[in-house]
């Protein structure tokens, strides 16, 4: 029988004679849904309490952007962070650090301490658009664990990843090799890091071709529990799921997680789709 509720998540679903791909209970450790927040549209309370009280039980992390809450009134990111929290999601900083690193050790002393006030669970350590140290982005990622904080490091292969790029210009920057990369990652995680972001620009995102041998190598290096795959295109988050499964970790818009959740729980599909996303969880 398909499962009808969840007490710990009060999740009670309509329609619960049609069977869907059973999903774990969070917190999940695998399929982790992370949407972005305020950025490309505002997201107050009420805007996103319609989102969670709708799917809130598929999202798992909301994920800040460009800074975007320090544009924001203090009260109205700590609203936005408690009602995550009443929904069992954790909230992300998203990658603001690397513009804080500009200021100095101070400042990010206090972003830091800022965000563990506000209640933010996730701080992402970034450096699309800025060159750092491994050891120091490292010292970064412990000192965020010490605060009591999830690090959460994004890594990739393309310089000037995170802003809106065109492809000429990415492609004139070049990419890095991807096992510098991967061996960035596994440095983090022997950290402390909670888990990998992997960055979509020059992988799926502002590419003539996807580089699918990256992403393949990015699994099977560093698994697929501990990494989650930026993929904020419907096109590009099917091809994750067709391929990798109902369970790989993935970031996408807001706006978009009926779509993916659809595809998760097998009950909607493009044409190559339909149907075919299956889980198989003997009780």
């Amino acid at each position: 029988m398909p499962r009808r509720s969840n007490p710990s998540n009060g999740f009670d679903r309509a329609f619960p004679f049609i069977p869907l791909n059973e999903r774990d209970a969070k917190p999940r450790k695998r399929g982790i849904t992370e949407i972005r927040g305020p950025y490309y549209t505002p997201m107050g309370r009420r805007y996103l309490e319609d989102i969670l009280e709708t799917m809130g039980y598929y999202i798992d992390i909301l994920k800040f952007a460009g800074g975007s809450f320090t544009l924001m009134p203090r009260r109205s990111v700590k609203e936005l962070i408690d009602l995550c929290h009443r929904y069992d999601v954790m909230v992300s900083t998203g990658g603001f650090i690397e513009r804080v690193l500009a200021f100095g050790k101070e400042a990010v002393d206090k972003y830091i301490d800022e965000c563990k006030q506000l209640g933010f669970d996730i701080i992402e350590i970034s450096s699309g658009f800025i060159t750092v140290p491994l050891d120091d982005l490292l010292r970064l990622t412990e000192k965020v664990q010490k605060a009591g904080l999830k690090a959460k490091p994004e890594v990739g292969i393309q310089f000037g990843a995170g802003g809106a790029s065109s492809v000429e210009e990415l492609e004139a920057e070049g990419t890095s090799d991807p096992e510098w990369a991967i061996l960035q990652a596994k440095k983090h995680l022997e950290a402390g890091a909670y888990m990998i972001m992997i960055e979509s620009e020059g992988i799926t995102e502002n590419v003539r071709s996807w580089r699918t041998d990256v992403i393949a190598r990015f699994i099977r290096e560093l698994g697929l529990e501990k990494t989650m795959f930026e993929a904020a295109d419907p096109d590009v988050f099917g091809w994750y799921v067709k391929n990798y499964g109902p369970e790989v970790n993935l970031f996408v818009d807001h706006s978009q997680i009926i779509l993916l959740e659809s595809l998760r729980s097998g009950i909607w599909g493009t044409k190559s789709l339909w149907g075919r996303v299956l889980t198989y969880k003997p009780e």
